[in-house]
Protein backbone atom coordinates (compact mmCIF):
# COMPACT_ATOMS: atom_id res chain seq x y z
CA UNK A 1 0.00 0.00 0.00
CA UNK A 2 1.15 3.53 -0.80
CA UNK A 3 -0.17 6.43 1.25
CA UNK A 4 0.64 10.07 0.55
CA UNK A 5 -0.71 13.06 2.46
CA UNK A 6 -0.93 16.50 0.86
CA UNK A 7 -1.28 19.47 3.19
CA UNK A 8 -2.25 22.93 2.03
CA UNK A 9 -0.92 25.26 4.75
CA UNK A 10 -2.95 28.29 3.65
CA UNK A 11 -6.26 26.56 4.38
CA UNK A 12 -4.95 23.93 6.86
CA UNK A 13 -6.43 21.23 4.62
CA UNK A 14 -5.32 17.63 4.09
CA UNK A 15 -5.98 15.36 1.12
CA UNK A 16 -4.71 11.87 0.45
CA UNK A 17 -3.59 9.49 -2.27
CA UNK A 18 -3.87 5.74 -1.62
CA UNK A 19 -2.27 3.31 -4.00
CA UNK A 20 -1.92 -0.41 -4.50
CA UNK A 21 1.54 -1.11 -5.91
CA UNK A 22 0.48 -4.62 -6.97
CA UNK A 23 -2.18 -3.40 -9.40
CA UNK A 24 -0.98 0.13 -10.07
CA UNK A 25 -4.29 1.81 -9.11
CA UNK A 26 -4.89 4.72 -6.76
CA UNK A 27 -7.70 6.51 -4.89
CA UNK A 28 -7.63 10.24 -4.07
CA UNK A 29 -9.59 11.53 -1.07
CA UNK A 30 -10.71 15.16 -0.65
CA UNK A 31 -8.64 16.75 -3.45
CA UNK A 32 -8.55 20.53 -3.65
CA UNK A 33 -8.54 22.55 -6.85
CA UNK A 34 -4.77 22.26 -7.48
CA UNK A 35 -5.16 18.79 -9.01
CA UNK A 36 -1.79 18.63 -10.76
CA UNK A 37 -0.12 17.59 -7.50
CA UNK A 38 -2.15 14.36 -7.30
CA UNK A 39 -1.52 13.51 -10.94
CA UNK A 40 2.22 14.10 -10.52
CA UNK A 41 2.40 12.06 -7.29
CA UNK A 42 0.56 9.12 -8.85
CA UNK A 43 2.79 9.21 -11.91
CA UNK A 44 5.93 9.26 -9.74
CA UNK A 45 4.74 6.08 -7.97
CA UNK A 46 3.75 4.35 -11.19
CA UNK A 47 0.06 4.55 -10.31
CA UNK A 48 -3.08 5.38 -12.25
CA UNK A 49 -5.82 7.31 -10.43
CA UNK A 50 -8.96 5.19 -10.86
CA UNK A 51 -11.15 6.57 -8.06
CA UNK A 52 -11.72 10.00 -6.54
CA UNK A 53 -13.92 10.63 -3.51
CA UNK A 54 -14.62 13.15 -0.78
CA UNK A 55 -15.90 13.02 2.76
CA UNK A 56 -18.55 15.74 2.35
CA UNK A 57 -19.61 18.85 0.44
CA UNK A 58 -16.81 21.16 1.50
CA UNK A 59 -17.42 24.69 2.75
CA UNK A 60 -13.85 25.95 3.12
CA UNK A 61 -12.27 25.24 -0.26
CA UNK A 62 -13.15 24.51 -3.88
CA UNK A 63 -13.23 20.76 -4.41
CA UNK A 64 -11.00 19.40 -7.14
CA UNK A 65 -12.89 16.11 -7.43
CA UNK A 66 -14.67 16.77 -10.72
CA UNK A 67 -11.63 18.34 -12.36
CA UNK A 68 -9.39 15.46 -11.24
CA UNK A 69 -11.79 12.86 -12.60
CA UNK A 70 -12.04 14.80 -15.86
CA UNK A 71 -8.25 14.85 -16.16
CA UNK A 72 -7.70 11.18 -15.25
CA UNK A 73 -10.83 9.32 -16.36
CA UNK A 74 -11.32 8.06 -12.81
CA UNK A 75 -14.70 7.26 -11.28
CA UNK A 76 -16.01 9.90 -8.90
CA UNK A 77 -17.67 8.58 -5.73
CA UNK A 78 -19.88 10.97 -3.71
CA UNK A 79 -22.21 10.63 -0.74
CA UNK A 80 -25.86 9.68 -1.25
CA UNK A 81 -26.58 10.09 2.46
CA UNK A 82 -28.13 13.04 4.27
CA UNK A 83 -31.51 13.25 2.53
CA UNK A 84 -32.66 14.92 -0.70
CA UNK A 85 -31.41 18.40 0.26
CA UNK A 86 -27.84 17.13 0.50
CA UNK A 87 -27.36 15.36 -2.79
CA UNK A 88 -24.74 16.44 -5.31
CA UNK A 89 -26.34 18.00 -8.38
CA UNK A 90 -24.17 16.01 -10.80
CA UNK A 91 -24.78 12.47 -9.52
CA UNK A 92 -26.40 11.35 -12.78
CA UNK A 93 -23.46 12.35 -14.91
CA UNK A 94 -21.36 9.57 -16.52
CA UNK A 95 -18.54 8.33 -14.32
CA UNK A 96 -20.21 9.35 -11.04
CA UNK A 97 -21.29 6.78 -8.45
CA UNK A 98 -23.03 7.38 -5.14
CA UNK A 99 -22.00 5.97 -1.78
CA UNK A 100 -24.07 4.79 1.15
CA UNK A 101 -23.16 3.45 4.55
CA UNK A 102 -21.65 -0.01 4.11
CA UNK A 103 -20.38 0.51 0.54
CA UNK A 104 -16.72 0.14 -0.42
CA UNK A 105 -14.21 1.65 -2.84
CA UNK A 106 -11.29 -0.45 -4.08
CA UNK A 107 -7.89 -0.01 -5.66
CA UNK A 108 -6.51 -3.53 -5.80
CA UNK A 109 -5.74 -4.68 -2.26
CA UNK A 110 -6.62 -1.28 -0.79
CA UNK A 111 -10.23 -1.03 0.41
CA UNK A 112 -12.17 1.91 1.80
CA UNK A 113 -15.33 1.04 3.73
CA UNK A 114 -17.92 3.81 3.90
CA UNK A 115 -19.32 4.96 7.26
CA UNK A 116 -22.03 7.61 7.39
CA UNK A 117 -20.96 10.09 10.11
CA UNK A 118 -23.46 12.99 10.07
CA UNK A 119 -23.11 16.01 12.31
CA UNK A 120 -20.71 18.44 10.69
CA UNK A 121 -22.93 18.03 7.63
CA UNK A 122 -25.84 15.62 7.05
CA UNK A 123 -24.14 13.74 4.19
CA UNK A 124 -20.70 13.38 5.81
CA UNK A 125 -18.79 10.11 5.31
CA UNK A 126 -15.70 8.61 6.94
CA UNK A 127 -13.62 5.96 5.18
CA UNK A 128 -12.16 2.98 7.03
CA UNK A 129 -8.94 1.82 5.39
CA UNK A 130 -7.95 -1.83 5.07
CA UNK A 131 -4.77 -3.02 3.38
CA UNK A 132 -5.88 -6.54 2.50
CA UNK A 133 -2.36 -7.54 1.50
CA UNK A 134 -1.26 -7.31 5.13
CA UNK A 135 -4.36 -7.79 7.31
CA UNK A 136 -8.14 -8.23 7.05
CA UNK A 137 -8.55 -5.68 9.87
CA UNK A 138 -8.78 -1.92 9.22
CA UNK A 139 -5.62 0.04 9.88
CA UNK A 140 -7.13 3.51 10.05
CA UNK A 141 -9.80 5.96 8.95
CA UNK A 142 -9.98 9.15 6.93
CA UNK A 143 -12.29 11.23 9.09
CA UNK A 144 -12.66 14.42 7.05
CA UNK A 145 -14.39 17.02 9.23
CA UNK A 146 -15.80 14.44 11.65
CA UNK A 147 -12.95 13.85 14.12
CA UNK A 148 -9.91 16.10 14.25
CA UNK A 149 -6.84 15.90 16.48
CA UNK A 150 -8.23 17.41 19.68
CA UNK A 151 -11.62 18.47 18.34
CA UNK A 152 -14.62 17.54 16.18
CA UNK A 153 -16.19 19.21 13.16
CA UNK A 154 -18.43 22.12 14.03
CA UNK A 155 -22.16 21.50 13.41
CA UNK A 156 -23.17 25.17 13.23
CA UNK A 157 -21.89 26.06 9.76
CA UNK A 158 -25.05 25.13 7.87
CA UNK A 159 -26.98 27.65 9.93
CA UNK A 160 -24.37 30.35 10.52
CA UNK A 161 -22.61 30.28 7.14
CA UNK A 162 -25.09 28.75 4.69
CA UNK A 163 -28.21 30.28 6.29
CA UNK A 164 -30.11 27.01 6.79
CA UNK A 165 -32.01 27.84 9.98
CA UNK A 166 -32.67 25.34 12.72
CA UNK A 167 -29.79 23.00 11.84
CA UNK A 168 -27.24 23.73 14.57
CA UNK A 169 -28.75 21.71 17.39
CA UNK A 170 -29.87 18.91 15.08
CA UNK A 171 -26.36 18.67 13.69
CA UNK A 172 -24.85 18.67 17.17
CA UNK A 173 -27.09 15.77 18.22
CA UNK A 174 -26.26 13.86 15.05
CA UNK A 175 -22.57 14.45 15.69
CA UNK A 176 -22.87 13.10 19.24
CA UNK A 177 -24.59 9.95 17.95
CA UNK A 178 -21.93 9.50 15.24
CA UNK A 179 -19.18 9.71 17.86
CA UNK A 180 -20.91 7.15 20.05
CA UNK A 181 -21.14 4.71 17.13
CA UNK A 182 -17.62 5.31 15.90
CA UNK A 183 -16.08 4.92 19.35
CA UNK A 184 -16.86 1.19 19.10
CA UNK A 185 -14.00 0.89 16.59
CA UNK A 186 -10.69 -0.42 18.00
CA UNK A 187 -8.57 2.11 19.86
CA UNK A 188 -5.55 1.23 17.69
CA UNK A 189 -7.29 2.74 14.64
CA UNK A 190 -5.20 5.48 13.03
CA UNK A 191 -7.16 8.64 12.21
CA UNK A 192 -6.22 11.00 9.39
CA UNK A 193 -8.30 14.19 9.78
CA UNK A 194 -9.13 16.52 6.92
CA UNK A 195 -7.87 19.67 8.66
CA UNK A 196 -5.20 20.85 11.07
CA UNK A 197 -4.64 23.82 13.33
CA UNK A 198 -5.83 27.09 11.84
CA UNK A 199 -8.91 25.76 10.06
CA UNK A 200 -12.24 27.48 10.71
CA UNK A 201 -14.01 24.09 10.56
CA UNK A 202 -13.50 23.64 14.30
CA UNK A 203 -12.36 25.66 17.30
CA UNK A 204 -9.57 23.65 18.98
CA UNK A 205 -7.92 21.70 16.20
CA UNK A 206 -4.50 20.24 16.92
CA UNK A 207 -1.62 20.16 14.50
CA UNK A 208 -0.90 16.43 14.46
CA UNK A 209 -1.19 15.01 10.93
CA UNK A 210 -2.34 11.64 12.29
CA UNK A 211 -3.73 10.49 15.61
CA UNK A 212 -5.45 7.37 16.97
CA UNK A 213 -8.96 6.77 18.17
CA UNK A 214 -7.60 5.64 21.52
CA UNK A 215 -5.63 8.84 22.00
CA UNK A 216 -8.60 10.99 21.03
CA UNK A 217 -10.70 9.18 23.61
CA UNK A 218 -8.13 10.28 26.18
CA UNK A 219 -7.36 13.79 24.97
CA UNK A 220 -10.27 15.05 22.86
CA UNK A 221 -12.88 16.99 24.84
CA UNK A 222 -15.70 15.62 22.67
CA UNK A 223 -15.31 12.12 24.09
CA UNK A 224 -15.63 13.37 27.67
CA UNK A 225 -19.09 14.93 27.59
CA UNK A 226 -21.20 13.13 30.17
CA UNK A 227 -24.30 13.09 27.98
CA UNK A 228 -25.81 14.44 24.77
CA UNK A 229 -27.03 17.65 26.39
CA UNK A 230 -23.58 18.60 27.65
CA UNK A 231 -22.01 17.75 24.31
CA UNK A 232 -24.50 19.89 22.37
CA UNK A 233 -23.88 22.84 24.67
CA UNK A 234 -20.09 22.58 24.48
CA UNK A 235 -19.79 21.95 20.75
CA UNK A 236 -21.89 25.03 19.92
CA UNK A 237 -20.29 27.47 22.35
CA UNK A 238 -17.51 29.86 21.29
CA UNK A 239 -17.32 28.70 17.69
CA UNK A 240 -15.40 31.26 15.60
CA UNK A 241 -17.20 33.50 13.15
CA UNK A 242 -17.47 31.57 9.85
CA UNK A 243 -15.83 33.30 6.88
CA UNK A 244 -18.34 34.74 4.42
CA UNK A 245 -17.09 32.62 1.53
CA UNK A 246 -18.18 29.36 3.24
CA UNK A 247 -21.76 29.68 2.01
CA UNK A 248 -20.62 30.13 -1.58
CA UNK A 249 -18.28 27.13 -1.35
CA UNK A 250 -21.18 24.92 -0.28
CA UNK A 251 -23.19 26.04 -3.28
CA UNK A 252 -20.30 25.70 -5.75
CA UNK A 253 -19.23 22.27 -4.53
CA UNK A 254 -22.78 20.98 -4.53
CA UNK A 255 -23.25 21.84 -8.21
CA UNK A 256 -19.63 21.11 -9.16
CA UNK A 257 -16.68 23.47 -9.45
CA UNK A 258 -15.21 24.76 -12.69
CA UNK A 259 -11.67 24.17 -13.92
CA UNK A 260 -8.64 25.81 -12.35
CA UNK A 261 -8.07 29.57 -12.56
CA UNK A 262 -5.83 31.45 -14.97
CA UNK A 263 -3.05 33.90 -14.08
CA UNK A 264 -4.10 37.59 -14.26
CA UNK A 265 -2.38 40.17 -16.46
CA UNK A 266 -0.22 43.05 -15.24
CA UNK A 267 -2.04 46.39 -15.55
CA UNK A 268 -0.89 49.87 -16.47
CA UNK A 269 -0.21 51.84 -13.24
CA UNK A 270 -2.31 54.70 -14.56
CA UNK A 271 -5.44 52.56 -14.37
CA UNK A 272 -5.43 52.26 -10.58
CA UNK A 273 -6.85 55.67 -9.73
CA UNK A 274 -9.96 55.30 -11.88
CA UNK A 275 -10.40 51.74 -10.63
CA UNK A 276 -10.45 52.94 -7.02
CA UNK A 277 -12.72 55.86 -7.85
CA UNK A 278 -15.31 53.57 -9.43
CA UNK A 279 -15.38 51.32 -6.37
CA UNK A 280 -16.05 48.33 -8.60
CA UNK A 281 -12.84 46.45 -7.77
CA UNK A 282 -11.23 45.44 -4.48
CA UNK A 283 -7.50 46.15 -4.67
CA UNK A 284 -5.54 43.95 -2.26
CA UNK A 285 -2.06 45.11 -1.22
CA UNK A 286 0.09 42.01 -0.61
CA UNK A 287 3.13 43.81 0.79
CA UNK A 288 4.43 43.18 4.34
CA UNK A 289 2.50 45.07 7.05
CA UNK A 290 5.38 47.43 7.86
CA UNK A 291 5.67 48.48 4.21
CA UNK A 292 1.95 49.15 3.96
CA UNK A 293 1.89 51.08 7.25
CA UNK A 294 4.71 53.34 6.04
CA UNK A 295 2.96 54.24 2.81
CA UNK A 296 -0.17 53.07 1.01
CA UNK A 297 -2.72 54.21 -1.54
CA UNK A 298 -6.08 55.08 0.08
CA UNK A 299 -8.77 52.66 -1.01
CA UNK A 300 -6.46 49.65 -1.18
CA UNK A 301 -6.83 46.97 1.48
CA UNK A 302 -3.84 45.38 3.18
CA UNK A 303 -4.01 41.60 3.47
CA UNK A 304 -0.40 40.44 3.82
CA UNK A 305 0.62 37.26 2.04
CA UNK A 306 1.24 35.21 5.19
CA UNK A 307 -0.27 32.09 6.77
CA UNK A 308 -3.54 33.94 7.50
CA UNK A 309 -3.90 35.41 4.01
CA UNK A 310 -6.76 33.15 2.92
CA UNK A 311 -8.50 33.39 6.29
CA UNK A 312 -8.89 37.15 5.91
CA UNK A 313 -9.52 37.15 2.17
CA UNK A 314 -12.29 34.61 2.72
CA UNK A 315 -13.70 36.57 5.65
CA UNK A 316 -13.67 39.99 4.01
CA UNK A 317 -14.07 39.53 0.26
CA UNK A 318 -17.27 38.52 -1.46
CA UNK A 319 -17.14 35.64 -3.98
CA UNK A 320 -18.62 37.79 -6.76
CA UNK A 321 -16.34 40.79 -6.21
CA UNK A 322 -13.75 41.77 -8.81
CA UNK A 323 -10.28 41.46 -7.31
CA UNK A 324 -7.01 43.11 -8.22
CA UNK A 325 -3.64 42.51 -6.54
CA UNK A 326 -0.78 44.85 -5.73
CA UNK A 327 2.64 43.31 -5.19
CA UNK A 328 5.72 41.81 -6.77
CA UNK A 329 5.08 39.27 -9.52
CA UNK A 330 6.19 36.34 -7.37
CA UNK A 331 3.75 37.45 -4.65
CA UNK A 332 0.94 37.83 -7.17
CA UNK A 333 1.47 34.33 -8.55
CA UNK A 334 1.41 32.81 -5.07
CA UNK A 335 -1.63 34.84 -4.03
CA UNK A 336 -3.53 34.00 -7.22
CA UNK A 337 -2.98 30.28 -6.73
CA UNK A 338 -4.04 30.54 -3.09
CA UNK A 339 -7.17 32.58 -3.83
CA UNK A 340 -8.24 30.03 -6.41
CA UNK A 341 -8.39 27.40 -3.67
CA UNK A 342 -11.33 29.23 -2.10
CA UNK A 343 -13.02 30.35 -5.29
CA UNK A 344 -11.78 33.94 -5.29
CA UNK A 345 -10.41 33.96 -8.81
CA UNK A 346 -8.36 37.07 -9.53
CA UNK A 347 -9.12 37.83 -13.17
CA UNK A 348 -8.98 41.64 -13.20
CA UNK A 349 -5.18 41.88 -13.10
CA UNK A 350 -2.38 43.16 -10.88
CA UNK A 351 -0.16 46.18 -10.25
CA UNK A 352 3.51 46.19 -9.33
CA UNK A 353 4.65 48.32 -6.36
CA UNK A 354 5.81 50.91 -8.94
CA UNK A 355 2.24 52.17 -8.89
CA UNK A 356 3.02 53.71 -5.48
CA UNK A 357 5.57 56.08 -7.03
CA UNK A 358 3.10 57.19 -9.67
CA UNK A 359 0.53 57.90 -6.94
CA UNK A 360 3.11 59.84 -4.93
CA UNK A 361 4.04 61.89 -7.99
CA UNK A 362 0.39 62.76 -8.67
CA UNK A 363 -0.75 63.39 -5.08
CA UNK A 364 2.39 64.53 -3.28
CA UNK A 365 2.47 61.76 -0.72
CA UNK A 366 1.10 58.34 0.21
CA UNK A 367 -1.22 57.70 3.13
CA UNK A 368 0.29 56.15 6.27
CA UNK A 369 -1.03 54.38 9.34
CA UNK A 370 -0.94 56.61 12.39
CA UNK A 371 0.58 54.33 15.04
CA UNK A 372 0.28 54.64 18.82
CA UNK A 373 1.91 52.56 21.55
CA UNK A 374 -0.15 51.65 24.60
CA UNK A 375 2.37 53.36 26.89
CA UNK A 376 1.59 56.69 25.21
CA UNK A 377 -2.15 56.33 25.43
CA UNK A 378 -3.09 58.53 28.39
CA UNK A 379 -6.36 59.18 30.13
CA UNK A 380 -7.13 62.39 28.25
CA UNK A 381 -6.75 60.71 24.88
CA UNK A 382 -8.90 57.81 26.04
CA UNK A 383 -11.83 60.10 26.71
CA UNK A 384 -11.58 61.66 23.25
CA UNK A 385 -11.41 58.47 21.19
CA UNK A 386 -13.86 55.75 20.30
CA UNK A 387 -12.04 52.44 20.82
CA UNK A 388 -12.71 49.74 18.22
CA UNK A 389 -11.76 46.17 19.18
CA UNK A 390 -11.63 43.90 16.09
CA UNK A 391 -10.70 40.66 17.87
CA UNK A 392 -12.81 37.51 18.06
CA UNK A 393 -15.71 37.35 20.51
CA UNK A 394 -13.89 34.90 22.80
CA UNK A 395 -10.88 37.24 23.00
CA UNK A 396 -13.08 40.23 23.75
CA UNK A 397 -14.97 38.39 26.48
CA UNK A 398 -11.73 37.29 28.14
CA UNK A 399 -10.70 40.92 28.60
CA UNK A 400 -10.99 44.24 26.78
CA UNK A 401 -10.46 47.97 27.13
CA UNK A 402 -13.36 49.36 29.18
CA UNK A 403 -16.08 50.82 26.99
CA UNK A 404 -14.59 49.47 23.75
CA UNK A 405 -16.87 48.90 20.78
CA UNK A 406 -16.50 45.31 19.60
CA UNK A 407 -16.74 44.38 15.91
CA UNK A 408 -14.86 41.23 14.85
CA UNK A 409 -12.73 41.95 11.80
CA UNK A 410 -14.75 39.61 9.57
CA UNK A 411 -17.93 41.60 10.25
CA UNK A 412 -16.40 45.04 9.83
CA UNK A 413 -17.49 45.73 6.21
CA UNK A 414 -21.16 45.62 7.25
CA UNK A 415 -20.99 46.70 10.89
CA UNK A 416 -18.72 49.74 10.49
CA UNK A 417 -21.79 51.80 9.64
CA UNK A 418 -22.56 51.98 13.38
CA UNK A 419 -19.30 53.87 14.02
CA UNK A 420 -19.16 57.70 14.07
CA UNK A 421 -17.13 58.76 11.01
CA UNK A 422 -16.13 62.16 12.39
CA UNK A 423 -14.95 61.03 15.85
CA UNK A 424 -11.33 60.04 16.57
CA UNK A 425 -11.14 56.24 16.39
CA UNK A 426 -8.52 53.97 17.96
CA UNK A 427 -8.35 50.55 16.29
CA UNK A 428 -6.77 47.52 17.93
CA UNK A 429 -6.57 43.73 17.87
CA UNK A 430 -4.59 41.33 20.07
CA UNK A 431 -1.03 41.75 18.82
CA UNK A 432 -1.18 44.34 16.07
CA UNK A 433 -1.63 42.04 13.06
CA UNK A 434 -5.36 42.34 12.33
CA UNK A 435 -5.87 46.00 13.16
CA UNK A 436 -3.95 47.35 10.10
CA UNK A 437 -6.35 45.35 7.89
CA UNK A 438 -9.25 46.98 9.75
CA UNK A 439 -7.55 50.37 9.43
CA UNK A 440 -7.29 50.04 5.63
CA UNK A 441 -10.93 48.92 5.36
CA UNK A 442 -12.07 51.92 7.37
CA UNK A 443 -10.04 54.30 5.20
CA UNK A 444 -11.70 52.79 2.13
CA UNK A 445 -15.09 53.40 3.77
CA UNK A 446 -14.34 57.08 4.33
CA UNK A 447 -13.03 57.17 7.91
CA UNK A 448 -10.20 59.67 8.26
CA UNK A 449 -9.48 60.29 11.97
CA UNK A 450 -7.90 56.91 12.70
CA UNK A 451 -5.12 55.65 14.95
CA UNK A 452 -3.79 52.11 15.23
CA UNK A 453 -2.73 50.69 18.63
CA UNK A 454 0.49 49.19 17.29
CA UNK A 455 1.12 46.51 19.93
CA UNK A 456 -2.53 45.62 20.35
CA UNK A 457 -4.30 44.54 23.49
CA UNK A 458 -1.37 42.47 24.69
CA UNK A 459 0.79 45.59 25.00
CA UNK A 460 -2.11 47.40 26.64
CA UNK A 461 -2.24 44.67 29.29
CA UNK A 462 1.54 44.74 29.81
CA UNK A 463 1.23 48.41 30.72
CA UNK A 464 -1.15 47.48 33.54
CA UNK A 465 -3.98 49.57 32.11
CA UNK A 466 -7.62 48.90 33.13
CA UNK A 467 -9.27 45.77 31.73
CA UNK A 468 -12.94 44.83 31.66
CA UNK A 469 -14.04 41.17 31.61
CA UNK A 470 -17.16 39.82 29.89
CA UNK A 471 -19.38 41.27 27.21
CA UNK A 472 -20.55 44.47 28.86
CA UNK A 473 -18.71 46.81 26.48
CA UNK A 474 -20.52 48.83 23.83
Amino acid sequence: MILKRFYEEKIAQASFLLGCSACGEAIVIDPNRAVERYIDAARAEGLRITAVTETHIHADFISGSRELTRRTGATLYVSAEGGPDWQYAFVREPGVKVLRHGDSIRAGNVRLDVHHTPGHTPEHLAFLLTDEATSPQPVGAFTGDFIFAGDVGRPDLLERAAGISGTMETGARQLYASLQRFSAQPDRLLLWPGHGSGSACGKKLGGMPVTTLGYEKLANWAFHAKDESEFVSKVLEDQPEPPRYFAEMKRVNKIGASAIWEAPAQLDPGALESMLSSGSVQVIDLRPPADFAAGFIPGTITIPLDKNFLNWCGALLGPKEELCLLGEEIQVREATAALGLIGLDCRTGWFSPNVLELWRARHGKLAAIDQLEAARWNESRREQQVVLDVRATTEYRAGHIPGATHIPLGRLPEAARQLPKESPLLVHCQGGVRSPIAFSLLVKMGFRNLTNLSGGFQDYQREGLPVEIGSSGK
